[in-house]
């Protein structure tokens, strides 16, 4: 910083510390304007600007020689921070700015802690073509040839010999587990919460093979929010194999689509809806009232003749009965009232 240590302040340098002992670094000290006014400079040329830097904040003492003043950063992207100018005083006629830093104070915005690169893949960042190792002392697997604790794994590396070169352990199954317990398809889901029944008594449900078997295994319901998923055996969706509704048909509680009691009229197109147009010949004639027929006696009517009682029918006169004809014989047909025989034909 060129012609920043051509200040010289007025005053002396602060006591030394042969002069008041030991000097407490979290204790304030009081800055002669001088040295104010020369960590300001340092700091607004830092910042680059004049508005970057603010009100000054105090200062404290290092050591005998080495002071701190502070002042507020007055910048949009940095509030809550604050500008920490470190002042050496060995000549009290030329001191030197050792050091300008830019410091989080109380309520500034800090970046997250650091994590190391090792650490940092979280589930589902692994995307297309991306490769993820696996260190050779990862916890989670264990070599092939050692006998394991689940017998569907036991049963393939017996098969196979040796089998893979590495296979799930048991504390990569029972992380595994806890995992998949704790996720949106365990029973602690809101779906599941909310569920008719659960997995474990599903049609859909597949167990998984082994160990894992006994909590867990896939859905299969294509309707299902979990399906191709591994689901906890206690968790559960709307879509259940065994979910019954008591509900009415849809056709016996919509209403009526074809209303047969409104009458709709529509005009022909080319009719007028006007009134009807009077004839060319004029109106129509008005017709004369009937005249009422004159009043006088009512002729009497002739008396009905006594024809004295109606005889009844002799016994005698009752018809014969028709002759019944012998099997295998046709009988004519009857002659009509003209003598032609009538047609048996249809």
């Amino acid at each position: 910083m060129a012609g920043v240590n051509s200040v010289v302040p007025d005053s002396t340098a602060p006591p030394s510390a042969a002069d008041q002992g030991a000097v407490d670094p979290s204790a304030p000290t009081v800055l002669p304007d001088q040295l104010i006014d020369l960590a300001r400079a340092a700091a607004i040329e830092e910042a680059g600007a004049d508005a970057g830097v603010g009100d000054y904040l105090g200062a404290r003492s290092e050591d005998s020689i080495a002071s701190s003043a502070s002042f507020a950063a007055t910048d949009r992207g940095y509030r809550g921070w604050y500008w920490l100018v470190t002042l050496a005083v060995v000549d009290p006629a030329r001191p030197t700015i050792s050091e300008v830093v830019l410091l989080p104070g109380d309520g500034a915005l800090l970046a997250p802690a650091w994590v190391p690169w090792d650490q940092r893949v979280r589930a589902g960042d692994l995307g297309v073509g991306d490769l993820l190792p696996t260190t050779s002392d990862d916890d989670r697997l264990v070599p092939g040839y050692l006998d394991s604790d689940d017998p569907a794994v036991r049963e393939v590396d017996y098969e196979f010999g040796f089998g893979r070169v590495r296979v799930l352990g048991r504390q990569g199954r029972d992380e595994a587990a806890q995992r998949w317990h704790d996720g949106p398809f365990g029973p602690d889901d809101p779906m599941a919460q909310q569920a008719p029944g659960v997995c474990g008594t599903c049609g859909f449900y597949v167990r998984l093979e082994g160990l894992l078997g006994q909590a867990f295994g896939a859905c299969t319901n294509e309707f299902s929010p979990a399906d191709g998923r591994v689901v906890d055996v206690s968790y559960g969706c709307g879509a259940h194999s065994e979910t019954v509704v008591d509900a009415p048909l849809i056709s016996a509680s919509t209403a009526a689509v074809m209303d047969e009691v409104t009458l709709e009229v529509h005009h022909r197109p080319g009719v007028e809806s006007g009134p009807v147009a009077e004839a060319e010949s004029g109106p129509v004639p008005e017709v004369e009232p009937v005249p009422e027929a004159e009043s006088g006696p009512v002729p009497e009517t002739e008396p009905v003749p006594d024809l004295g009682p109606v005889p009844e029918a002799e016994p005698d006169s009752v018809p014969e009965p028709m002759p019944e004809t012998e099997p295998g014989s046709v009988s004519e047909p009857a002659p009509d009232v003209a003598g032609t025989p009538l047609s048996t034909a249809w």
